[in-house]
């Protein structure tokens, strides 16, 4: 069966892998503020490449968590409660309900033929979490099929290393990077474009799909920084926006 993948903007995509469709991280708000207080507004610079209404059908949302609506945005949260099936944070899933299942580190779900495991992820630097809150990652695998690995809003390289120890190589790695920042916390809250290449290196890949780094205002670097930062690896898949591509 066809792997594919379709970048809807920002962390969103749609992936074909195992017969199944899974939605990633889904935001399909139009450009806007998010307001929360205490918290640093997000800004949306661009909306997706369609509307959530013609997604159509799919089987299995991830979303790395839910608190912040960069990654699950009101438009998204309607489209992810419609669905069969929401993998995400053990909090997420207390807080949602319905169904929602909460994954926590190495822990697996099947969905049919295709195993779900959660992967440890840290949205920030060390110490971060009381402030950004829990996130997580996935592992793919299906019989016949090269293994999928979706970072979420992971920053931590010493994760992905603990991941490779575990299930290195990989084939193709989903990896969230643009180095978000806020103010409260001086550091990149996702993979910067140098810690993607260098995670796409731990794990063995052999094809990265990068997300994550626009449409976003508090994303600090670019779908361009990271072209730059895996040129010459042929690693890197081109994703034009709307456009299902083959892996």
């Amino acid at each position: 069966m066809a792997i594919t993948f379709t970048y809807v903007g920002g962390p969103t995509g749609v992936l074909e892998y195992g017969g199944l469709r899974f939605l990633i991280d889904p935001t399909f708000d139009e450009p806007r503020s998010y307001e929360d207080p205490g918290s640093t507004p997000l800004v949306k610079t661009r909306g997706p490449a369609f509307a959530a209404d013609a997604i159509g059908s799919i089987d299995v949302v991830l979303a790395s968590h839910h608190e912040h609506p960069d990654n699950l945005d009101i438009a998204g949260k309607d489209l992810a409660m419609a669905a069969p099936l929401v993998l995400s944070t053990p909090e997420a899933a207390a807080d949602l309900g319905g169904l929602v299942v909460g994954l926590a580190p190495w822990q697996t779900h099947a969905v049919g033929p295709v195993t779900v495991t959660g992967t440890p992820a840290l949205h920030g630097p060390p110490g971060s979490e009381e402030w950004v809150g829990p996130v997580t990652g996935y592992l793919l695998k299906a019989a016949g099929e090269p293994s999928v690995y979706v970072s979420g809003d992971n920053a931590s390289l010493d994760l992905v290393r603990e991941i490779a120890a575990r299930h290195a190589p990989v084939g193709i790695a989903v990896l969230f990077a643009g180095a978000a920042r806020v103010p409260a916390i001086d550091a990149p809250l996702t993979l910067t474009s140098t810690d993607a290449a260098e995670a796409a290196r731990i794990l063995g890949v052999t094809q990265v799909v990068g997300v994550h780094c626009e449409d976003w205002g508090h994303f600090s670097e670019s779908r361009a920084d990271l072209e730059a930062a895996f040129a010459g690896t042929g690693l890197l898949v081109d994703t034009p926006r709307g456009v299902t591509v083959t892996l």
